[in-house]
């Protein structure tokens, strides 16, 4: 009896993390209680997420302006 309860033991062990991991990783659960969560602490302002997405995207245009402007005064001397 002592191959066959190790054997049984072995496959309880390897069997039980692989199930585990089977089951969460499973899109309807990732949906439901991943996503779901997700959107209720972080809900979606669109509009506001916009104005900050083209400030962002003036702010980097300036910098790239300043540093080319600053190359190029460089580059003159």
């Amino acid at each position: 009896m002592g191959v066959k309860l190790e054997v049984f033991r072995m496959m309880l062990y390897l069997s039980f993390p692989v199930a585990m991991f089977w089951i969460s990783n499973q899109p309807e659960y990732f949906e439901e209680y991943v996503v779901k969560r997700k959107r209720e602490i972080f809900p979606r302002n669109e509009e506001e997420q916009r104005k900050e997405l083209e400030a962002f995207k003036e702010r980097m245009r300036v910098r790239w302006e300043q540093q080319l402007l600053k190359e190029r005064s460089e580059s003159e001397n």
